[in-house]
């Protein structure tokens, strides 16, 4: 039978949590100085975390944390961590932790609960709406071909259309998968913008490109270079919906990479938005490995 008790000391379970989440950040393609900027993200508040001891019959099978704070106006869960020992894996362990996540949660006001995935969710969380997943690749050397494309610098008198345009495709992204309603999302892009780019075009560190092919404008890309210590993180790369299906798509990644080498980083990272398997379909084949991903539900949860 599985029992859970809580922890008043959380020392060796947060040095295991760390360890693995380190260990996920690195086969993900991170190098050592990314991965522990990705594993302080990820243990932000980790103070506050209710930590669960998992059992059976007496032996310790595992950990569940979790956590419910405000998120918008309304209390949201968050389960941290739910790890059980690979001897022990297969028993039904995982679903009793994940029920008891959820109920915690529940018990204490939160209307919906999240989850950052560093391995595949497989069935425990496959009821959870996928919201997001970061993409990475590390980049060794420049690809030689943009499939008949091109890219050169934006120009200060393309930017204004581009930044409306773009904060409109975000905001339509976040509204897609799910993770907010219009006006949070419109707030959220707004905040957001100022945040990235300060400067507009002449934002340090940032690179903002026009793709074009047969003379031809046919999108735009938008880098943020040393987000991570040697890493770049894609914020777009578009390619208008008429120019699809012909390889661009891949070539625009393959200018990002360049830029990110240009840079002196050694890894491209991107976030795809849930609900958007092209673009995830897109990544995968190109080499782009899951780094983390979100998922989320209701609560409380019907019994299934």
């Amino acid at each position: 039978m599985t029992e859970f008790s809580v922890l008043g000391d959380i020392t060796v379970w947060r040095r295991d949590f760390e360890q693995r989440l380190r260990t996920s950040y690195t086969a993900a393609g991170l190098g050592p100085a990314a991965a522990e900027r990705m594993l302080e993200e990820a243990g932000a508040g980790i103070g506050d975390w209710t930590v669960a001891e998992v059992t059976d019959a007496g032996t310790r099978v595992g950990h569940v944390a979790v956590v419910v704070a405000e998120d918008g106006g309304t209390l949201a869960g968050r389960i941290g961590d739910l790890h059980i020992d690979a001897r022990h894996t297969g028993r039904g362990h995982e679903e009793a932790a994940r029920h008891w996540a959820e109920d915690w949660c529940a018990e204490r006001g939160a209307r919906r609960l999240g989850i950052r995935l560093t391995g595949p969710a497989g069935e425990l969380f496959g009821g959870y709406d996928i919201r997001g997943q970061l993409r990475a690749r590390p980049v060794g050397s420049p690809p030689q071909s943009l499939h008949g494309m091109t890219g050169r610098p934006m120009t200060q008198a393309e930017y204004p259309e581009w930044a409306a345009a773009e904060k409109s495709a975000y905001v339509g992204d976040i509204v897609r998968s799910g993770a907010m309603d219009r006006e949070e999302a419109e707030r959220k892009a707004d905040r957001d913008f100022a945040k990235l780019l300060p400067e507009g075009l002449m934002t340090p560190d940032s690179t903002l490109l026009v793709f074009e092919a047969a003379g031809e404008r046919i999108g735009t890309g938008w880098l943020k270079h040393g987000h991570l210590p040697g890493v770049t993180y894609g914020y777009s790369l578009h390619i208008q919906e008429r120019h699809r299906g012909r390889g661009y798509g891949r070539a625009a990644m393959a200018a990002g990479e360049q830029a990110t080498l240009a840079a002196g980083d050694s890894a491209l990272m991107f976030t795809v938005w849930g609900g958007n398997e092209v673009a995830m379909n897109l990544y995968t084949s190109a080499g782009y490995r899951v780094v983390e991903e979100s998922r989320s539900t209701g609560l409380p949860r019907s019994a299934s």
